[in-house]
C-alpha cells in the first residue's frame, strides 16, 4: 500500500530530499552529542573517560590477549596515547601487561579482575544512560540500531574513507 500523496505528489510521510531529518551527518552529530552528554558522567571515574571504558571493553572478551599496538588499532587510538592510557590504567590496577610469548619485543593487555568489576559498574550506569536516550525505540528497533551502527562502524574501522576531492 503507498503512502497517502499531498497536491505536490510527495509522500506526506516522507520528508524532501534535503530535509536535516533524512541528513546523516546531522542525525549523527545529534546522537554522538547526545550520547557524549548522558554518558560522559558513567565514564568519568575511569582513567582516559570514555576511551578507558572502550579499552576494558575491547579486553573483556575472553579471546587471546592483544599486544598494546593490536588494541590500539581496535579502538582506534594513537599507539602513542595508547601506552599512556595503559599506564593509568595499570595504575588503578584495571589492566596488566605481560610480554608476549611469541614476541617479547611486544606486549599483552589483560583486563583485571578489579578491571572487570569496575566495567560491569561503568556498563549498568551507562546501560541507563542509554536507555534514556533510545526510549523512543522499542527492543526490536534497539537491537537492529545497535547491529546497523555496529556494521557501519566496522566498514569505517576497515576502510579508510577519503573524503572526496569533488570541488564545491
Amino acid at each position: 500500500m503507498s503512502a497517502p500523496m499531498s497536491e505536490n505528489k510527495k509522500p506526506r510521510d516522507e520528508p524532501g530530499p534535503l530535509a536535516l531529518d533524512t541528513d546523516l551527518g546531522w542525525a549523527i552529530r545529534m546522537v554522538s552529542a547526545a550520547f557524549r552528554r548522558v554518558g560522559a558522567e558513567s565514564v568519568a571515574c575511569l582513567p582516559g573517560g570514555a576511551r578507558g571504558y572502550l579499552v576494558l571493553v575491547a579486553l573483556a572478551d575472553d579471546k587471546e590477549p592483544p599486544s598494546q599496538l593490536a588494541l590500539a588499532r581496535e579502538v582506534s587510538l594513537d599507539r602513542t596515547v595508547m601506552t599512556y592510557l595503559l599506564d593509568d590504567l595499570e595504575a588503578h590496577d584495571l589492566v596488566t601487561r605481560k610480554p608476549d610469548p611469541r614476541d617479547r619485543r611486544a606486549r599483552q593487555v589483560l583486563i583485571t579482575d578489579t578491571g572487570r568489576a569496575c566495567l560491569a559498574r561503568v556498563r549498568e550506569s551507562l546501560g541507563a544512560a542509554e536507555a534514556r536516550l533510545l526510549t523512543d525505540l522499542n527492543p526490536t528497533d534497539t537491537k537492529q540500531l545497535r547491529t546497523l551502527l555496529a556494521r557501519v562502524a566496522h566498514t569505517a574501522q576497515r576502510d579508510v574513507i577519503a573524503p572526496d576531492e569533488a570541488e564545491c
